[in-house]
């Protein structure tokens, strides 16, 4: 993140529209990326922010604490990246899609995070996929819903234009 901020002159990024996102652990990374301070590897310039503007996140594991997942891996320091427990004033816009059959993350987890970012005045758009598992997202037609949910949360921003045609069901 930081090093496409540093290089958005010669890429011709616009770091004001840098979003992250991902699937699962990809969609914990983004988060933790975007939320929490003082993760950094030895030697970077911190003087340039990893914090993307926006956040698209499919299935994402946000609790690493002592009840969330993966607790055991991490505890010793897990309060330092654990997305629910590092929401602030500097967290993007986000948006999560979630099956509501997931094994590994329980709606409550998300409708939790959802209300923790609404609470520090961040918008957060959570949608709630019925009868899917972990990663439906990956498969049509949600593959395809998911998507345009994504560019309609992306046009929202003002970051795209959004396609008015919605061929989508799920």
């Amino acid at each position: 993140m930081r090093w496409m901020r540093a290089a958005a002159d010669a890429t011709g990024i616009v770091p004001e529209r840098i979003v992250a996102g991902g699937g699962c652990a990809g969609a914990h990374v983004a988060a933790a990326t975007a939320l929490s301070d003082g993760v950094a590897e030895a030697g970077e310039d911190t003087s340039v922010s990893c914090r993307p503007k926006a956040l698209v996140l499919f299935n994402p594991v946000f609790d690493n604490g002592p009840d969330g997942y993966g607790y055991e891996r991490v505890k010793d320091y897990w309060e330092a990246f654990s997305p629910l427990h590092n929401i602030g004033p500097h967290a993007p816009p986000t948006l999560v899609m979630l099956g509501t059959e997931d094994n590994l993350i329980p709606v409550k987890t998300a409708e939790t995070y959802m209300q923790r970012m609404q609470d520090a005045g961040i918008r957060c758009d959570l949608k709630l996929h019925e009868g899917q598992g972990h990663g439906f997202f990956n498969r049509d037609p949600s593959f395809t819903k998911t998507l345009r949910e994504a560019e309609q949360f992306l046009a929202s921003l003002g970051y795209v234009e959004a396609n008015e045609t919605d061929t989508t069901t799920d």
